[in-house]
């Protein structure tokens, strides 16, 4: 059976093609999943790139989609044939966050998707919206659901509200989809006009270029006439969260989802204090919100934005292409 492996310390070019034995039949509980779709996230690229190292020999990636071809004892809530997603935190099945590390995270602590079948208990998956391709369902297991739980789960999102994102990375564009079909206005920054031109063809509202207006935390209080945002979802970190915090309203939510400036820096904590927001570290979401998220996408046709797909062999260079930030939306491996 096909899979890549990451050699130790890490690197695209500790990216391996190898032959691993076949999983076989499951257990009871279990169910065996033909994969066939992955999707590259920020995460992902650290494990690869060795900043998030991992054993030697490890499966990457945290996304699978594919098809349950046999199910174990016991199994009630599949059966063959049907469409699944796999969960970021597989343990992680209701209730608060449990986990503050990734143990138990596909493609870091254990083995993860970029291979042809897995067997793994049934809570491991949900199943795949209704009419979504592979590739579609396996977008949605970190970008996705980093979005939904940003802006439902932990603001209440409702009509009216406004919403900022930065860039157009997966976790972004599904927030300025998932905002718009909430009846939300959405400002969206990138580098690109280009970019932000497709983000406006999504629904975007705002449209923002942080390279040419720096001070784009000023800009966004002027297209709210000086009230700011509901939430925002905070992708920079350390580098852009002091803007993020002038940006938001008095009494807002600032989900801080994402580190790409770094991991540590200075901040303004007494204006976050004056302004009386909450400020929210989150990662991913739990197997409860996965199946609250898939079912309001059954309801309201959300498609992901897909930039480009790459063959599993071509895993290496869908990784170059996702480092480059060049991607607009989710790029994709088929299996």
């Amino acid at each position: 059976m096909k899979a890549i492996t990451l050699r130790r310390p890490g690197g695209l070019d500790h990216l391996e093609r190898t032959e691993i034995a076949d999983p076989g039949a499951p257990a009871p509980g279990e169910i065996r999943v033909r994969v066939h779709a992955s999707s590259l996230n920020f995460h992902d690229l650290g494990v690869v790139t060795g900043r998030l190292p991992t054993d030697d020999g490890r499966i990457p990636m945290s996304d699978g989609a594919g098809v349950v071809e046999a199910i174990g004892d016991g199994v009630t809530e599949f059966a063959v044939g049907d469409a699944v997603v796999s969960t970021f935190f597989p343990d992680w099945l209701d209730g608060g966050p449990t986990r503050a590390d990734f143990a138990t995270t596909p493609g870091d602590g254990v083995d993860g998707y970029a291979r042809e079948v897995v067997v793994r208990p049934q809570q491991w998956f949900t199943r795949a919206p209704l009419g979504y391709s592979h590739a579609e369902a396996a977008t949605l297991t970190t970008a996705a659901l980093t979005a939904w739980r940003a802006l439902v789960v932990d603001d209440a999102l409702k009509a009216g509200d406004t919403v900022l994102v930065q860039g157009t990375g997966g976790v972004s564009i599904f927030a300025l989809q998932f905002a718009k079909r909430m009846g939300a206005t959405v400002i969206a920054t990138s580098s690109s006009d280009e970019k932000l031109e497709k983000a406006r063809a999504l629904g975007a509202d705002h449209l923002i270029n942080y390279k040419r207006d720096t001070d784009w935390a000023s800009k966004v209080l002027d297209v709210t006439n000086g009230r700011g945002v509901d939430n925002v979802v905070e992708v920079g970190g350390p580098d852009t969260l002091g803007q993020s915090i002038r940006a938001c309203r008095i009494g807002g939510h600032i989900a801080l989802i994402g580190v790409l400036t770094g991991i540590a820096g200075q901040i303004p904590t007494a204006e976050l204090m004056r302004r009386h927001q909450k400020l929210q570290g989150l990662i991913v979401g739990s197997r409860r919100h996965q199946i609250d998220m898939i079912r309001a996408i059954d309801a309201n046709g959300i498609k992901p934005v897909i930039d480009s797909t790459y063959p599993l062999d071509g895993i290496a260079d869908a990784f170059r292409h996702q480092a480059s930030g060049k991607h607009f939306g989710k790029v994709c491996l088929s299996i």
